[in-house]
């Protein structure tokens, strides 16, 4: 049953378009875009609505119901394409659930009913979630987000299930012991000890229900990372260094078909790299190595981070034409018009699995972040041109200018409503 509007949400006009109703066209076209079925399109459709409940039914004439991180316009929706070799594209969708709740401790305890009934739902457990209420869901919880929940959207309705939660949920001075204690809890007693030095501690994420080997994942930020900080972040997964430096170049755009070797320093000086270690049952180090590149901020507009992820992904042999759709399937905006409907793109290692290439797909549902202004073409630092074991002959990827410090967001306010 679709919940009704809460307390204090509006009731929609004749013609006015809500944030479920924009998000569920969303889902609907991407799900045929990826060859999902109609009928479970409509299930999960179903759960992300009710998951949203009374902010499901908040006009998009209004502000967003609370100021949430997930994505830079506040819309408690992204979505995301995992793509391997020789493999159709899997869908997700990230949700925040407690949206519409700006005290955290309301936010946290709305999220964690939504991921019980899911368990009810689905028939997987949610006890490695309970243990961990006290860390990450305190009476008095601070930070930006208190619990996400992410669906990878298989045939057959019944999905794999993740949860994000925030380690400075008690401050981000006690991120660092939050982490340690919950892999200590998970039964990862040394896993603290083989993360990276961090800046930060976004995300704990847990793999609940449908899942072959079951992770627990730590996300980290890093401040002014570089292809050679990239490449010594990883060292069990089997990810391998030429790649990643070819990716953290393409990805960032400091790779030029003019450009021969040279000191390979150049510096992500706006928003942060974020990378991800993945640990599975009985593992004391890391299985699995994800670098996220916050592509959004690293080029002038949409057009440009398109063309970034079809050359990787071609690189790689995977079809790009999938991503090309799926951009339609969310906007009818002109892509250069705007950035960060391409928000991140990531390259994916587990052990013993090909390597994945992941754009995460931002909803735009009340704003459109406009193009950037660039850095005059000299101003990068010099960058080495390195090939890849990605690369499968192909063209070397367009050069793209860079751009200014990070600066104050400003929007424009022309999303797409379709």
């Amino acid at each position: 049953m679709t919940s009704r509007p809460g307390p204090g949400i509006p009731a929609t006009g004749p013609g006015e378009t809500t944030l479920g109703d924009h998000v569920l066209g969303q889902l609907r076209r991407l799900g045929a875009t990826v060859g999902l079925s109609e009928t479970d399109t409509e299930l999960y459709g179903q759960v992300l609505i009710e998951s949203l409940a009374g902010a499901a039914h908040r006009p998009l004439s209004l502000p967003p119901a609370s100021s949430g991180f997930l994505s830079d316009d506040h819309t408690p929706v992204e979505f995301s394409l995992a793509a391997t070799p020789d493999t159709a594209p899997a869908l997700r969708v990230l949700v925040e659930p407690g949206c519409a709740h700006s005290d955290m401790a309301d936010s946290g305890r709305a999220g964690l009913a939504v991921i019980r009934a899911m368990g009810a739902r689905w028939g997987f457990d949610t006890g490695q979630l309970d243990s961990l209420a006290d860390l990450f869901l305190p009476a008095a919880a601070q930070g930006p987000l208190a619990l996400w929940y992410a669906l990878d959207l298989r045939a057959g309705g019944v999905p794999g299930v993740k949860v994000y939660l925030n380690p400075s949920a008690s401050g981000p001075e006690n991120a660092a012991h939050t982490v340690r204690e919950a892999l200590r809890r998970l039964g990862y007693g040394r896993a603290f000890e083989q993360l990276p030095q961090a800046a930060g501690y976004p995300f704990l994420a847990l793999d609940l229900g449908a899942w072959t080997s079951p992770r627990v994942k730590v996300y980290v930020s890093h401040l002014g990372m570089s292809a050679d900080d990239a490449c010594g972040l990883s060292r069990t997964s089997g990810a391998a260094a030429a790649d990643i430096r070819y990716f953290f170049h393409a990805a960032s755009g400091s790779l030029a078909p003019s450009e021969s070797g040279a000191d390979d320093t150049l510096r992500l000086v706006r928003r942060p790299a974020l990378t991800c270690h993945s640990f599975t049952e009985g593992d004391s180090e890391p299985s699995g190595f994800t670098l996220h590149i916050p592509v959004r901020d690293y080029v002038r507009d949409d057009e440009e981070a398109l063309a970034r992820a079809t050359a990787l992904l071609t690189r790689a042999g995977m079809d790009p034409t999938v991503l090309n759709r799926s951009l339609v399937a969310l906007t009818q905006r002109s892509l250069s018009d705007g950035v960060g409907l391409i928000a991140y793109l990531a390259l994916v290692y587990e052990r013993n699995r090909p390597p994945r290439l992941t754009a995460y797909l931002s909803s735009e549902a009340y704003r459109v972040r406009p193009p950037q202004e660039q850095y005059p073409r000299g101003t990068w630092m010099p960058a080495q041109r390195t090939r890849s074991v990605l690369d499968r002959g192909h063209q070397a990827v367009a050069h793209v200018s860079p751009y200014t410090a990070q600066k104050e967001v400003t929007w424009s306010p022309t999303a797409s409503r379709s």
